[in-house]
């Protein structure tokens, strides 16, 4: 029999396994992960170089980045946050760096660098590490809790649920008695039929974008950062944001939507249509012999400027002096509310995020234990939490998993 079971071996997994190793030397602890190989997310997160979290430092404005989640970790947070992660993985011998954006990385630019960490530690702790294990079973048993595979049932003390979105797992948790909120993708790039725009394909440029149903009605949901034009439609941060914040309504939607895109920087904010019209009369008083296609505004990319300007109906050689003030008004329309018809999703690399899983107000987040079965503890994904990009989603699986080392044997 184990002290603790760990059932996934990715990041939430291990760090609860090596946590709970450190806290209690005498812990018979072993984790059994589902395919041949673990920490396979860890690999291949950030392009492989693993973002590992953050440079935030309180917890108010970190929750920030949770769409689903937020109220649930802020106590977590102010106990096991991205500062702590970070000493963490120093002081076992894994250089970091923070980039300009906030996102903290290994020096190494490698994600094998966290992963030989995890492997090293988990040798040095004596933790059993068991591969290709197909849980097919959880059960109560005694004061415990045992897990069937085909092969063998492994009995422990504690269990640790830290399998991501494992719909299968979710489904053994529905049958124990968890309630499971049907899980969506979320963190998804969005695709158009509009053919300009994927001919832009490369084009990076700040914008804001807001989302409406397909009958014009506001969605509430509006992000602003940077926007990059695909070969199927639209990606960047702006949209990968959207996506998250806006995964339910989206997915309810079937992922049909109307995209109102500024493209007009002007500092920090973006320019309404009313207060981006003057600027454009203005400029076309002190310019009226150049080209409108030729003189892009706001430092706009040439040929996204060249493709906004055609769709407002001004020609190719035509001079800011020629422009009517219809043809001024549709330019403003065109660069503050241009409308793009969003037809689809796409995966975002190969870093796929869900928003669902088990049932927040049946956990408490004080432990991370299951208010409804003693000795059961979440980590991860396998909750109804998720995160926009940028190091979120794995800092909630270390906090998650850090907790439940102090949690467990307490």
């Amino acid at each position: 029999m184990y002290d603790l079971l760990v059932v996934g071996g990715g990041a939430a997994g291990f760090f609860a396994a090596i946590n709970t190793a450190e806290k209690h030397p005498d812990f018979k602890i072993a984790i059994l992960e589902k395919s041949k190989e673990v920490l396979h997310k860890v690999r291949i997160s950030g392009g492989g170089r693993c973002n590992l979290t953050n440079a935030t430092f309180t917890p108010a404005e970190l929750v920030r980045n949770y769409p689903r989640g937020k109220r649930e970790l802020l106590s977590p947070f102010s106990r096991f946050m991205c500062g702590d992660v970070m000493e963490w993985f120093e002081a076992r011998g894994v250089a970091l760096k923070t980039e300009a954006d906030g996102r903290v990385f290994p020096a190494s630019n490698t994600s094998e660098s966290i992963v030989n960490c995890f492997l090293s530690a988990v040798q040095k702790h004596s933790i059993q590490l068991f591969v290709k294990q197909n849980v097919e079973k959880i059960a109560q048993e005694g004061e415990g809790w045992a897990v069937s595979t085909p092969e063998k049932t492994y009995t422990a003390r504690y269990l640790l649920m830290a399998t991501g979105s494992n719909p299968k797992m979710w489904q053994l948790l529905s049958a124990l008695g968890h309630s499971i909120v049907p899980p969506v993708p979320s963190l998804f790039t969005f695709q158009t039929d509009c053919q300009w725009a994927k001919e832009l394909s490369g084009v990076a440029v700040k914008a804001t974008v807001r989302l409406l149903s397909t009958e014009g009605i506001p969605l509430k949901i509006s992000e602003t950062g940077a926007l990059l034009f695909t070969h199927t439609g639209f990606s960047g941060p702006a949209i990968l944001r959207a996506s998250a914040w806006g995964a339910r309504l989206l997915a309810e939607q079937g992922y049909q939507c109307l995209m109102e895109v500024n493209f007009t920087p002007n500092g920090g904010e973006m320019l309404s249509y009313e207060e981006s019209l003057p600027i454009l009369q203005e400029f076309k008083q002190h310019n009226g012999r150049k080209a409108v296609q030729g003189t892009a505004l706001w430092e706009l990319p040439k040929r996204l400027w060249g493709a906004l300007t055609t769709e407002a109906g001004i020609s190719g050689q035509q001079l800011w002096a020629d422009l009517s003030k219809t043809q001024l008004q549709a330019i403003a329309k065109a660069l503050t509310q241009y409308p793009f018809r969003i037809g689809g999703k796409a995966t975002f690399k190969d870093e796929f995020v869900t928003a669902g899983g088990v049932k927040l107000q049946e956990v408490n987040f004080k432990t991370f234990e299951s208010k409804l079965f003693p000795h059961l503890y979440f980590a991860g994904e396998i909750l109804d939490i998720d995160a926009i990009t940028g190091g979120f989603n794995f800092q909630n699986a270390w906090t998650g998993a850090y907790i439940v080392s102090e949690s467990i044997g307490n």
